[in-house]
């Protein structure tokens, strides 16, 4: 079993920089690693592990793809969700 599992980390929508870095540090947390030992496998410092999660915008697309593997997470892209009356069946 995922260590997120049944945790609000699941399925979240993220719309702003801000909503991802403490998601990333609730992974790395559930995933019982330490900055230091995210920063070993990344390759990087405690430090830069940081700044991942104080500001994420931080991160370029091949390291971020990278901390995702090694959290254990995927990012879905799919289109919005509709309004409620859209999804309304016309009947």
């Amino acid at each position: 079993m995922h260590p997120l599992s049944g945790k609000n980390l699941m399925k979240q929508v993220v719309a702003i920089p801000e909503q991802l870095g403490p998601m990333l540090k609730a992974a790395r947390k559930a995933a019982g690693l330490t900055q230091a030992a995210l920063a070993a496998r990344l390759g990087v410092s405690q430090s830069r592990v940081s700044d991942m999660e104080a500001d994420p915008r931080s991160l370029g697309l091949d390291q971020f793809l990278l901390l995702l593997s090694l959290l254990d997470l995927e990012m879905l892209l799919q289109p919005k969700s509709a309004p409620d009356d859209a999804r309304r069946p016309p009947w």
